[in-house]
């Protein structure tokens, strides 16, 4: 098993920063009972949940899911570097270990959540295992390219929701049959649509990774503050109209726009928050407990994402703890930031156990069988 000492610290570091965001940006889904706006957020709550709401529009939704999938892109390269055998041996472990990944996706929409990446991060290593032969021009231009369609299905969606209003809570079934019905159902309509929006970002991981930029981070430390400070604030700048209109300030605009807009820019957003992280190890080159901590959690992502999950649906679902018919958008995401800190514990106590995460344990033996 690899330890953290043989492991960079940023990938991992920013993995482990990147399932809070995550949490945000889920906790508020498990709530019902309320009319939703662009983010399905609720439009009826206090002024702290409206804050609540506007901040994370701006900051967290939309932004977590592109740097996550660029850091999947970034490690499928750092597998496929490990392997000694041929390409097509590489290729047969890449893609198999994707397929298990759909497998995990899919079992995860079944038992816990609708809105599952894990099954979309999987489609998108088999569709794209091939990219990691292709020259850098070539994935630069079909990334470039591909812009093209995400931002049509965000219209598409942005235009759906303006006449149709914001969509309805998907876990606010009453009984556990239903409620599984119902997020399968979900799951099989968002998944295609999150592969759409995955790829981009896959694909300038890999390029990434070829640079070794997360990797050797102190050779790149101007090009991550450029990305940093260039992606996080076109971030802001381009989520701020839907973050006031989602909080309700500033109910005129033209929201279609702006719901494009801040999907278009999320991307830029990703990327920028991943830089960060690159300059933070630079500047840590011995990290101490909580970069470490935050590290282990990141190295064992998939199982924290996972009890992420388990905890939202035992707080906030009818048939569980209830809480989502009662609570508002601050006090989920309150709920989120502890989940979150209790996950980072948890990995922190299994690295110095020397054990790693179920998941991860799992999907390695399922792969390398």
């Amino acid at each position: 098993m690899l330890t953290l000492t043989k492991r960079a610290l940023a990938p991992d570091l920013a993995r482990g920063v990147m399932l809070l965001l995550i949490a945000l940006a889920h906790a508020h889904m498990y709530l019902s009972g309320h009319p939703t706006g662009y983010r399905a957020y609720a439009i009826d709550g206090s002024a702290l949940d409206l804050l609540v709401t506007g901040v994370q529009v701006a900051l967290v939704d939309g932004r977590a899911m592109p740097m996550f999938a660029a850091l999947f892109g970034y490690g499928f390269v750092q597998i496929a570097a490990r392997q000694t055998g041929e390409w097509t041996d590489t290729r047969r472990i890449l893609r198999r270990r994707s397929r298990w990944l759909l497998v995990f996706g899919a079992a995860h929409a079944l038992l816990l959540f609708f809105g599952d990446i894990l099954a979309a991060y999987g489609l998108a290593g088999l569709l794209l295992t091939g990219v990691l032969r292709w020259r850098d021009r070539s994935l630069l231009v079909f990334a470039a390219a591909w812009l093209v369609i995400p931002t049509a299905a965000m219209t598409f969606n942005g235009l759906r929701i303006a006449e149709f209003g914001g969509p309805p809570s998907l876990m606010a079934a009453t009984d556990p049959v239903t409620a599984l019905i119902e997020r399968v159902a979900a799951w099989g309509f968002l998944t295609p649509l999150l592969l759409i929006e995955v790829m981009v970002p896959f694909v300038l991981g890999v390029w990434a990774a070829r640079r070794k930029v997360l990797i050797e981070p102190e050779h790149h430390a101007k090009a991550l503050r450029t990305t940093a400070i260039a992606g996080i604030t076109t971030a802001v700048a381009g989520g701020l109209p839907l973050a006031l209109i989602d909080a309700q300030v500033w109910v005129d605009a033209p929201a279609v726009p702006a719901y494009v807009l801040h999907g278009f820019t999320g991307l830029a957003g990703g990327l920028g928050y991943a830089a960060l992280v690159g300059l933070i190890a630079i500047r840590n080159e011995t990290p101490g407990p909580v970069l470490t901590a935050l590290a282990a959690c990141g190295q064992r992502s998939m199982t924290c994402y996972l009890l992420q999950s388990v905890v939202f649906v035992a707080v906030f679902v009818p048939y569980a703890g209830g809480l989502g018919t009662e609570l508002g958008t601050a006090a989920a995401s309150g709920i989120a930031v502890c989940t979150w800190l209790a996950t980072v514990v948890f990995a922190e106590a299994l690295r110095r156990a020397g054990k790693p995460g179920l998941a991860e344990a799992l999907l390695r033996r399922l792969t390398y069988r």
